[in-house]
């Protein structure tokens, strides 16, 4: 056989170039306002946000935590209006617009940096904030701004949009369930909460063989002179349909308050 018809052989077993399906696309979820304050800058009940078709960090979809934190700030807006407003892990970011809808005087939206996930943000904020206008070089004169961060990075780049203040709240949506980075998330706490501010911690247990690991956040916030104060806890359809017998774990979600804690 000559090297040419070896070559061919060899090519049978190439895969074609569109062998592979092609990635998920973006899709979109409808969530609807059930509580709209009268102090709230905006009355609008539709909120439609796209996700990401895929994502290794979690931004295709729309979370039991981040739909109990938009309930929880609309019922609450004393928590939002003319208040600066941190979110971290925000994924599709529907806490961040809801707190754009009530009026926060700032918010700086944040999640890692990576490229598809932080447009996606922007996208959400731009078409549920914004008219559709998209974010420009002044951007940071908007009330709600995109930024890109990393756990337990410097500060600098998301206290550039509040000229150095620190925030009234602080936002964690679904964040606990990376056991290796609870340290870093608190020092962000204690360090970006202003002095009578309150972090909102939602979460849900979706691995339930690790929940005491998924609590051990708050006592962990003891050492860095947070106090934690217990919301809520409710019962809701779990995220992933599998184990029967731990459904009664992953439907949990769980709230809760961090503050500085009293000397």
């Amino acid at each position: 056989m000559s090297d040419a018809e070896l070559d061919g052989a060899f090519g049978v077993f190439e895969e074609p170039k569109d062998f592979l399906p092609p990635p998920p696309e973006a899709h979109f979820a409808n969530y609807e306002r059930e509580y709209i304050s009268k102090e709230s800058n905006s009355q609008n009940k539709k909120v439609q946000l796209r996700l990401v078709g895929k994502s290794p960090l979690w931004g295709h979809m729309l979370w039991n935590a981040g739909i109990y934190t938009a309930k929880h700030l609309d019922k609450h807006p004393e928590l939002i209006k003319g208040k600066k407003v941190l979110e971290l892990g925000a994924a599709a970011a529907l806490p961040t617009v809801v707190c754009g809808l009530i009026g926060a005087s700032k918010v700086v939206s944040t999640d890692y940096p990576e490229p598809e996930l932080l447009q996606n943000i922007q996208y959400n904020v731009d078409h549920e904030l914004y008219d559709g206008k998209l974010v420009s070089q002044d951007s940071n004169d908007r009330e709600v701004v995109v930024e890109g961060y990393i756990w337990g990075n410097e500060y600098e780049p998301i206290l550039s949009h509040t000229g150095g203040a620190r925030f009234d709240l602080i936002i964690l949506s679904d964040c606990v369930f990376n056991h290796t980075e609870h340290r870093k998330l608190l020092r962000c706490i204690k360090d970006l909460l202003a002095d009578d501010g309150k972090a909102l911690v939602v979460f849900s247990p979706h691995r339930p063989r690790f929940l005491d690991v998924d609590l051990s956040f708050f006592r962990i916030a003891e050492e860095f002179g947070l106090a934690s104060e217990f919301i809520d806890l409710v019962r809701w359809h779990p995220m992933f349909d599998e184990d029967p017998s731990t459904v009664e774990i992953r439907s949990r979600v769980y709230a809760y308050y961090l503050t500085h804690a009293k000397e």
